[in-house]
């Protein structure tokens, strides 16, 4: 990929200078600059976690929705590591400049994420849309009721077999064991109830802005929902700034493409403003 130039930062600069309002759409990429592990690949993800390439565990598998109900202890051993590695892990300063540049905006900003790890929230945005849900809520694995609440207690996994140690976190209503509120693979029982509404005031925030200018960031074409979601707020203006460093293109050439990793390409942006 082309390096970007100083051209690239100052009209990537402008439009947000000019914007009315900021959308950030943000993908797993985003987090890697705080210290989160890429699961790209499974040689990716056995990097992250070396105990699940001695136990021959792909993503895919221990993302899958079937293993609470059929290994819990397996399942939460992977989303208890998880959920203690997001609640410990300390958002890059990225995320303030993104905050500090949309709270000089007439229509202030707003996140369109696939990230589960809440981080966003973290750094106080306030209105985020989390459409893949969120580590830090749980439902009930014996679908008791719709219900979803946080996330409160502490998962001890033992490191060695990568499995959770008892007690599991159990339903508030019925006693069943819990799980996350995450769409993970083939998830036909997630409920979404708390996403669609974060979804439906993010549509409506939308709606009353004018200008808008959309950052992307770390969002890749394996599972492109988040691009989706940025061109498509981005159609009619082009005013779409994509930061990747490995998937950068932009279909049409409207907007300003830069392949850097997050944090380089915001301090860079920011310099400008």
């Amino acid at each position: 990929m082309t390096a970007p130039t100083d051209d690239d930062y100052t009209r990537a600069a402008e439009l947000i200078a000019n914007a009315g309002a900021l959308l950030v759409c943000a993908g797993a990429g985003m987090g890697v600059d705080s210290g989160l592990p890429d699961f790209r690949g499974d040689e990716g993800f056995w990097r992250a976690y070396p105990p699940y390439a001695r136990l021959g565990f792909r993503f895919t598998e221990l993302a899958d929705p079937e293993n609470f109900a059929i290994d819990p202890e397996l399942a939460w051993g992977f989303y208890g590591h998880r959920l203690s590695l997001y609640r410990r892990t300390v958002p890059h300063e990225g995320f303030d400049l993104l905050r500090q540049w949309g709270d000089g905006l007439d229509g202030g900003v707003a996140v369109f994420t696939s990230n589960v790890d809440g981080h966003f929230q973290r750094v106080r945005f306030d209105t985020v849309a989390e459409v893949h849900g969120s580590i830090h809520h749980l439902q009930c694995l014996a679908g008791c009721s719709s219900a979803t609440w946080p996330a409160d207690d502490v998962v001890d996994v033992d490191e060695d077999t990568m499995r959770a140690c008892p007690p599991l976190p159990r339903c508030e209503r019925c006693g069943a064991v819990a799980r996350p509120n995450i769409l993970m693979f083939g998830d036909a029982d997630w409920v979404p109830g708390r996403s669609q509404a974060q979804l439906d005031a993010l549509r409506a925030w939308q709606a009353r802005q004018n200008d808008l200018v959309v950052v992307e960031l770390g969002a890749g074409l394996a599972i492109p929902t988040v691009r989706w979601h940025a061109e498509s707020a981005s159609v009619d203006s082009g005013a779409l700034v994509r930061i990747n460093p490995r998937e950068p293109e932009i279909p049409g050439g409207k907007g300003v493409s830069l392949a850097v990793g997050a944090v380089a390409a915001l301090r860079a942006i920011d310099a400008r403003l």
